[in-house]
C-alpha cells in the first residue's frame, strides 16, 4: 500500500515537471537553452566541464528531493508516524554529509583546475595579434606580418541605428553584429591575442571561442584560441565591458579561413598598403629644392 502511494506521488511530480518544461522544449531548440559547445579546443573543454557539473547537480537534486518526498509520504502524521524527539546528535550522519560533498567538490576541482591552467597557457603560439580597444572600434595588428587595420561597425548597421533614419533594423542582416573589416585568422592554428586599450576598459568576446578577456588601458592581457580544422566560417561577438554611450555598437567579427586563404589575405593587405607607404617615402619637389630630401 505504502509503495503504491509513493509511486503515485512520484508520478504526480514527474507529470508536473513535464508540464512545466514542455513549453520550453517545444518553443526553443536545446542548443538555444544550453551552453554552446564552440569551435575551439578550450571551448570544448569548458563545455565538457559545464555538462559534468550540470549532471552532478541533477543527481544531487534528484537524490535530495527524492529523499524529502519519500520522507514526507512515508512518515506523515495521517499514517500514524510519531516524531522521534530522543535523537539530538549523530556524529556518523555529520561525517557522511561532510565527506560526500568534499569528494564531489574534489572531483569537480581537478578537471576545472586543468582547464584553467590551459586557458592561460599561451606557449607555442603560431600567430600573435595585438588587439587594441578604442571608443568604439577595434584595431588589429598582425605583429609577425606587419599588417594593421581598424574594425568598426558596418555602414548598414550604423545607418539603421540612427534615430529617424527611416531604415528598418530588421532589414539589415546581422544588425549590430557586422563590421567593415573582420579579424581574419587561419584554422588549426594557435592564435595568441595581446589585448590592451587606448582609452577605457573594453572586453573582447566571441562565444564560439569560449573565452573573454578585458582590454585594459596601460596593461596587456593575453588570450589564445585554436579553431579546429574544418571549422572555417564567420564567428561573431561583442565588447562586453560597458565602455561608453556606443558600447552596444562595437561588435567583434572573426573570419576563420584555410591556411592558404590566410596567406592570400596577408599578401593582399600588404599589397594594398605598399603604394601608400611608397608614396609617403618619395621625396617631394620642395624637399629636393631646399635640400631636406633624404639622401641614399
Amino acid at each position: 500500500m505504502m509503495s503504491r502511494q509513493i509511486r503515485n506521488t512520484l508520478r504526480s511530480f514527474a507529470a508536473l515537471a513535464l508540464g512545466l518544461t514542455a513549453p520550453l522544449i517545444a518553443n526553443a531548440a536545446y542548443g538555444d537553452l544550453n551552453m554552446t559547445r564552440g569551435v575551439t579546443e578550450i571551448s570544448a573543454e569548458i563545455y565538457s566541464l559545464h555538462m559534468a557539473v550540470f549532471w552532478w547537480c541533477v543527481a544531487i537534486g534528484v537524490f535530495v528531493f527524492g529523499w524529502m518526498i519519500w520522507s514526507l509520504v512515508a512518515f506523515r502524521k495521517s499514517n500514524g508516524a510519531q516524531p522521534d524527539t530522543s535523537m539530538t546528535h549523530s556524529t556518523k550522519a555529520e561525517i557522511i554529509w561532510t565527506v560526500i560533498p568534499v569528494v564531489i567538490l574534489v572531483l569537480m576541482v581537478i578537471p576545472a583546475a586543468r582547464t584553467l591552467i590551459a586557458i592561460e597557457d599561451t606557449s607555442n603560439s603560431e600567430l600573435t595579434i595585438k588587439v587594441t580597444g578604442y571608443q568604439w572600434r577595434w584595431q588589429y595588428d598582425y605583429l609577425d606580418e606587419k599588417v594593421s587595420f581598424f574594425s568598426v561597425l558596418d555602414r548598414a548597421s550604423n545607418e539603421a541605428r540612427q534615430l529617424q533614419s527611416g531604415k528598418d533594423p530588421r532589414s539589415v542582416e546581422n544588425y549590430l553584429l557586422e563590421v567593415d573589416k573582420p579579424l581574419v585568422v587561419p584554422e588549426d592554428t594557435k592564435i595568441r591575442l595581446l589585448l590592451t586599450s587606448q582609452d577605457v576598459i573594453h572586453a573582447w568576446w566571441v562565444p564560439a571561442f569560449g573565452l573573454k578577456k578585458d582590454a585594459l588601458p596601460g596593461m596587456v592581457n593575453e588570450l589564445w584560441f585554436k579553431v579546429k580544422a574544418g571549422q572555417t566560417g564567420t564567428y561573431r561577438g561583442q565588447c562586453v565591458e560597458l565602455c561608453g554611450r556606443d558600447h552596444g555598437f562595437m561588435p567583434v567579427v572573426v573570419k576563420v579561413v584555410s591556411k592558404a586563404e590566410y596567406k592570400a589575405f596577408i599578401a593582399a593587405q600588404k599589397a594594398s598598403t605598399a603604394p601608400a607607404a611608397e608614396g609617403a617615402a618619395a621625396p617631394t619637389v620642395a624637399s629636393v629644392a631646399n635640400g631636406t630630401a633624404p639622401r641614399g
